[in-house]
């Protein structure tokens, strides 16, 4: 007896394809119908709409097609074709219309002979054929085929939006692009009419893709035998997260990732010159936040794609393509830290951006380990480990150091008041963040002359400072530091 499980599984791929092709070119022959007809009047498109349903009819009925008719049909076309090119009117549709129905009958129908047969099977096409679409529209989301492709394609397209906006919001040129490329309200493009319009064009377009003639006809033994192993296949089947999924996911996000990449190569990296309507502070801000969560995102993909003993695991195609993705994301998260330098630069350092810069490089560091746990074929235990590891000695680190002394350094030193390009010296801030600004507070009071006012904060702090150190239980050694520090400065550099 003869082994059916290999077979039904290339049953199943190869009507999948054969379904997505059909729907494919209907959804486009309509499209194209509704830019040629839509709002216009009607002359030689109705020629080129005929040419187009012709190839569509003949790509998707390649595997039926009688080859030995295809050159008498397409004289019989081409012969259709002279009257509407002279003029189109009510007799010129005519000959399109039955040229079309007949080149089709001739090529996909061996079984009709007589005249009476054919004039049968045309009125068949014409009057009963447009109706399928909406049965055959319906019946479709029960099939095993469109199951499986909507299972491989879920995944992509969603995800593949999700990336789509974040990277727009991230980077004022893409949306710009984007809105140049928006003719308007796509609102004001949808009405009633241009619905029922689609809904016609794909009826009458539907039976000469999908052909499918009344009573029995013959049908080569290879798809015979397809069609029977695919009724086999189990509809429940559909793996929202194979190979097939996997790899086309790729394939886009690596797509869209280039376009960011390049950009943030030419302007980030190269320095090339904006628009005119464009600050390199708005292109650096904007990116920094919404790109991390873009490659949070794309980390949580490969981890759930490249799970180990899962079907994309020793995949020589999908390796590669997960490396390559991985990279540009490093190099974005590279980006959103060279994005939040450049704002910082301007806009002077706080907690919430230091914070920040850890985090991002945090965040590489895990797309790294990814990397190494798919390269080196480890487990997730393996890579959560080294994770905790990789944040416990984060954490260690910076336990160890004065971010409130930098913070306040840094600013002073960057304010506009100091020369710096940075913009004026925020005091308020400065006093927030306590007595371990108090060196870079008075380099400012310095700076900005003897305000009474901020000399007065400026005691309340020391005050604090003394407090702190009253007594030996509260020693630290970092306190001790700023002691010697303040005791070290001039009487003068304070007081009037």
């Amino acid at each position: 007896m003869a082994d059916l499980t290999t077979p039904a599984s290339n049953a199943g791929s190869v009507q999948e394809d054969a379904f997505s092709i059909k729907a494919a070119i209907v959804l486009a022959l309509a499209a194209l119908a509704d830019w040629l007809f839509y709002g216009h009047g009607i002359g030689i498109s109705a020629v080129i709409f005929a040419v187009a349903v012709a190839c569509g009819s003949l790509l998707a009925n390649l595997a039926t097609l009688n080859r030995k008719q295809v050159l008498l049909a397409g004289v019989l076309l081409l012969a259709a074709f002279v009257p509407a090119i002279e003029e189109f009117n009510a007799a010129s549709l005519t000959f399109i219309v039955l040229a079309l129905g007949i080149g089709l009958l001739l090529t996909t129908n061996r079984d009709r002979h007589g005249l009476g047969e054919r004039t049968a099977a045309l009125c068949d096409l014409y009057l009963v054929g447009p109706f399928r679409f909406f049965r055959d529209a319906i019946g479709a989301f029960n099939l095993p085929v469109l199951k499986s492709g909507f299972a491989v394609w879920f995944i992509p397209i969603v995800l593949g939006g999700v990336f789509v906006f974040l990277l727009v919001s991230a980077n004022p040129l893409l949306e710009k692009w984007i809105s140049l490329l928006n003719p308007g309200n796509t609102a004001s493009y949808v009405s009633l009419g241009r619905i029922l319009f689609w809904a016609v064009a794909l009826s009458l377009v539907w039976p000469f893709i999908h052909v499918r003639w009344s009573g029995k006809r013959e049908m080569p033994a290879g798809l015979a035998e397809a069609a029977a192993l695919t009724q086999a296949i189990p509809s429940g089947q559909t793996d929202f997260f194979g190979v097939a999924t996997i790899l086309r996911s790729l394939i886009l996000f690596n797509l869209l990732f280039a376009v960011q990449t390049i950009l943030d190569v030419a302007y980030l990296w190269g320095n090339a010159t904006l628009p005119a309507d464009i600050s390199y502070a708005s292109y650096a801000h904007r990116g920094a936040y919404p790109l991390i969560v873009t490659a949070l995102l794309a980390a949580g993909f490969v981890l759930a794609a490249m799970r180990p003993g899962g079907p994309a695991e020793q995949s020589k195609v999908i390796r590669p393509l997960v490396y390559l993705w991985v990279a540009q994301n490093v190099l974005l998260v590279m980006s959103s830290i060279l994005r939040l330098d450049l704002y910082v630069q301007i806009y002077l350092l706080t907690w919430w951006r230091i914070a920040a810069f850890i985090w991002m490089v945090l965040v590489a560091l895990g797309l790294v380990l990814i990397v190494a746990r798919i390269f080196w074929n480890r487990s997730n235990d393996w890579l959560i480990r080294a994770n905790l590891i990789t944040l416990a000695a984060t954490l260690y680190i910076c336990s160890l150091v004065n971010f409130d002394a930098i913070i306040a350094d840094y600013n002073v030193s960057h304010s506009r008041e100091a020369g710096g390009k940075g913009v004026w010296i925020d005091m308020n801030y400065l006093f927030s963040l306590g007595p371990q600004a108090l060196p870079a507070i008075d380099r400012a009071i310095a700076l900005r002359g003897l305000e009474p006012t901020l000399v007065s904060r400026r005691g309340c702090l020391v005050e604090q400072q003394v407090k702190d150190a009253a007594s030996w239980r509260s020693w630290g050694f970092r306190n001790w530091r700023l002691q010697r520090a303040l005791g070290a400065q001039p009487k003068s550099s304070t007081t009037g």
